[in-house]
């Protein structure tokens, strides 16, 4: 039987960040605008959670069958292709952590209706045809899009629906923060993994289009992340202590120099986990800045 530990790197702990992020924000955009259930919100945050992990644990699976995981790669170590887990054992993990976010998604279709079984479902189908199937979306370049949809519009959207049983523009342009930086994870992985990709036929962006444009691509994410919280107080003419998340950014300069720095390995690797930090950082302070 695989451990505890083994299991809990292939849930990749660093990448969890980008479920946990959205919630909040747009938990806390609920409560500013007077809604907020405590139950729900929980809810919400551990149906994200298992997604999250489910989506992981498929792309372990997935990878190792179509052949892009091998030892030539540089990331972190992936459990399928090391053999601590075995293939039948990855697809009972993939298929229980997509049905225990299914059993808190019923709370939550219960309170909000057909659109959050819509997105919980979408969610899902995202996270296993992402590394699975005849072309798996993460292989053809799409992979950024459905991040930015996924964990941001997605994300924070549907946990203030869920919330207030509305959507509105302000909260539309609050998700594009947590999407962003949740993209600049990706960019950084792609441009890690680009070597062995192009090898193995994924054609992600970083492979398509070169390192040069991955680079640019985090830093992209990072400066429109920080005109986020400006155009929101400009708008709404309030919430001006959620400015203060534009500081932690500051703390991605490291990240910046390294990857416009660093040919790939253990350098980016580092990078994958301060930018999850700088996620997580990030949604804390808006969250706080706009319930002030």
């Amino acid at each position: 039987m695989p451990s505890l530990k083994t299991w809990i790197m292939a849930s990749r702990p660093k990448t969890l960040p980008a479920a946990v992020a959205p919630v909040m924000i747009g938990t806390a955009m609920a409560a500013a605008d007077g809604h907020c259930s405590g139950l729900i919100a929980a809810a919400t945050l551990l149906a994200a959670l298992f997604i999250q992990i489910g989506t992981n644990f498929a792309n372990d699976y997935f990878d190792f069958v179509h052949g892009t995981d091998t030892p030539d790669r540089k990331g972190p170590t992936r459990v399928t292709q090391a053999g601590l887990v075995s293939l039948g054992g990855m697809r009972w993990a993939t298929a229980f952590s997509f049905g225990v976010a299914a059993a808190f998604g019923l709370l939550l279709i219960y309170h909000g209706g057909w659109p959050i079984l819509l997105i919980g479902v979408l969610s899902i189908i995202a996270g296993v045809f992402y590394t699975a199937g005849p072309h798996p979306l993460g292989y053809i370049g799409l992979g950024d899009i459905l991040v930015l949809i996924f964990f941001g519009f997605a994300a924070v959207g549907g946990t203030y629906y869920v919330q207030t049983g509305t959507i509105n523009t302000v909260v539309l342009i609050a998700a594009v923060g947590p999407g962003l930086l949740s993209t600049a994870i990706l960019a950084v992985n792609n441009l890690r993994d680009r070597t062995t990709d192009i090898k193995t036929g994924k054609r992600t962006l970083a492979v398509r289009f070169g390192s040069r444009f991955a680079r640019g691509e985090y830093l992209f994410t990072i400066v429109v992340t920080a005109c986020v919280p400006i155009v929101l107080c400009l708008l709404t003419r309030a919430h001006y202590l959620s400015l203060l998340s534009i500081a932690t950014l500051l703390l991605t300069i490291p990240s910046i120099k390294t990857v416009f720095g660093s040919e790939g390995g253990p350098a980016l690797n580092h990078v994958l986990g301060a930018t999850g930090r700088v996620l997580f950082l990030y949604s804390l302070a808006f969250t706080i800045g706009w319930l002030l």
